[in-house]
């Protein structure tokens, strides 16, 4: 890790990073130049009280202060969460295919926002927080019922957790369809939040979900010399002095965390968490302890990408982030699906 080539995999995923920002916070109805965005930080910099900064810079701080780079940090979060967390998946199932919504995350979160989206809230930030509140509750309920179901004994095999993932989402996913099928006046909000197209403005949102992620991805990081030696499997593990069975509840708390914290506040992308570390893999090497923090920087990257696509396509429109990543990743995921089989990976 201490030579140069060591460090070449975190430049360029550095510099694509800045990029996809720099391009998040210029692209939009209203372009921002280079120059224009370095002017308006500078000023903020220099600590230019508003009544004393430039007039014409005025609109291009409120759209870059208050819009986009909110936006920006949102997304970035979001795209960090779900690729760490769905390399640790398929570093916790040693299998490729894994992902972030494997235990039922996603279908949970579903549900929470469809229950709390069938009451009509007031237009507040409180009562537009409701719906992501209610929806890191519905994924953190679902995640702690399928690991209560999967339990044998003291411990979690990773087939029965996946079984009963399987169970518990296709309940929750029913639910949450009868709801929609019922639901008045805010089906078109309930189908935008479903496909990913939940990112809500301002900085409050971006505060909320910053420590659950944060720490989230931090234990994640943590543990990845413990999920190198898990692809040994558990009773070589537990051999070489490692406790299987707590490195993987550790695991799976962490990464249902940080997704929840991401799903309630974007609402359902997915595909991030499948291709982002499968590339790192096949790109960088499968050694966790480096790819979960390069599958975090890419994967912040890939959905700023995503994002800057969905609002570009049918401008002045915006596509439900979702829908690009989907466009994106399904046919990742049926390359990834042939090239398993082709290699007996199962």
């Amino acid at each position: 890790m201490g030579t140069p080539n060591a460090y070449r995999p975190y430049l360029l995923s550095i510099l694509l990073l800045a990029a996809m920002i720099f391009l998040s916070i210029a692209v939009g109805s209203v372009f921002i130049p280079l120059e224009k965005i370095l002017q308006v930080i500078g000023q903020r910099l220099r600590g230019i009280p508003p009544e004393l900064r430039s007039t014409d810079l005025s609109p291009f701080d409120t759209i870059l202060f208050d819009l986009r780079l909110p936006r920006t940090a949102m997304t970035a979060l979001v795209g960090a969460a779900l690729a760490c967390s769905g390399g640790a998946y398929q570093g916790l199932f040693r299998n490729p295919l894994a992902d972030p919504y494997l235990i039922g995350v996603a279908s949970g979160a579903g549900l929470g926002a469809m229950v709390a989206i069938s009451f009509h809230w007031p237009r507040t930030f409180l009562g537009l927080l409701a719906v992501p509140v209610s929806a890191f509750v519905g994924a953190m309920f679902t995640v702690l019922a399928v690991y209560t179901l999967s339990k044998v004994g003291r411990s979690v095999p990773p087939s029965t957790l996946i079984l009963a993932g399987v169970a518990v989402s296709s309940f929750a996913s029913a639910l949450t369809s009868f709801l929609l099928i019922h639901a008045s006046g805010e089906i078109r909000r309930a189908i935008h939040w479903l496909l990913g197209g939940a990112m809500m403005s301002g900085w409050q949102p971006v505060l909320a979900v910053l420590p659950y992620i944060l720490g989230g991805c931090a234990v994640l990081l943590a543990m990845g010399h413990a999920l190198n030696v898990l692809q040994f499997g558990d009773e070589q593990a537990q051999q070489l002095g490692l406790p299987a069975v707590w490195v993987r509840r550790v695991v799976i708390t962490a990464a249902s965390l940080a997704t929840a914290a991401a799903v309630s506040f974007s609402g359902i992308i997915g595909f991030v968490g499948l291709v982002v570390p499968h590339i790192v893999r096949l790109v960088w090497g499968s050694d966790y302890r480096r790819l979960l923090s390069l599958a975090l920087i890419n994967g912040a990257a890939f959905l700023l990408a995503a994002d800057i696509l969905a609002r570009s396509i049918l401008a002045p429109e915006e596509l439900p982030v979702g829908i690009i990543t989907a466009l994106a990743g399904a046919p990742f995921f049926l390359w990834v699906l042939r090239r398993a089989k082709q290699q007996n990976m199962w």
